[in-house]
């Protein structure tokens, strides 16, 4: 394979990947409450979710924006939701009820 093809293909698994420059934000679950309330972030950034409580928590969204179920999970483990649009998110937990939380995505 020669530069310019290898060069094709790295732009398009790239495009395929999505921005580079897309961030990552962590939200850690203690003591029954997300570690902020309200989160602002981009278009392609992602949420890690992380449970540093010694019981599950399951994190979801019913928001047209974005629209997930995490599933249950415990303590130690994580899990990501890329948000890939604008808009705001209301997040809860299927667990605690009172675990609520906002994310706004700009362009």
């Amino acid at each position: 394979m020669n530069k310019t093809m290898l060069l094709a293909l790295a732009g398009a698994l790239a495009v395929a990947a999505g921005p580079l420059w897309a961030g990552e934000f962590v939200v850690t679950q203690k003591n029954k409450s997300f570690s902020t309330k309200k989160l602002s972030l981009k278009v392609g950034d992602a949420v890690k979710f992380v449970n540093e409580d010694p019981f599950p928590h399951n994190v979801f969204s019913l928001s047209d924006t974005k629209s997930f179920d995490l599933g249950s999970y415990g303590q130690g483990a994580s899990k990501a939701v890329v948000f890939d649009k604008p808009g705001t998110v209301e997040i809860e937990c299927a667990v605690h009820p009172d675990m609520k939380m906002i994310v706004e995505v700009q362009k």
